[in-house]
């Protein structure tokens, strides 16, 4: 799991994403992610990995972040090309709160 960087050519619209499936040890995406608006899908124009831009850990205690990642907002399962129609959504199964 990465975190990636969108951007739909069609509208303009730019999305950032913790749930970014690659393939191990590389930055190789799996799955597109849906643009809200034009509904077409995106792979990111960047990949980084899920980690902490003050220590550079994937598990710290930084008191604060430099990035702000709501680990309560819902993931968009209906824009997600992993898990759009499954039953379990990225989120419930492994995601970037069971990493920090």
């Amino acid at each position: 799991q990465k975190y990636g960087y969108f951007h739909c050519k069609d509208c303009k619209t730019r999305w950032e994403s913790a749930y970014v499936w690659c393939i191990s040890g590389t930055n190789k995406v799996y799955f597109k992610q849906l643009c809200r608006k034009c509904q077409k899908g995106f792979n990111p124009y960047r990949v980084e990995a899920i980690q902490c831009q003050i220590c550079s850990k994937t598990r710290c205690s930084c008191p604060q972040k430099k990035r702000h990642i709501d680990l309560k907002r819902p993931h968009r399962q209906e824009l997600c090309g992993r898990c759009k129609g499954k039953r379990l959504s990225c989120d419930n199964t492994y995601s970037f709160k069971y990493i920090i």
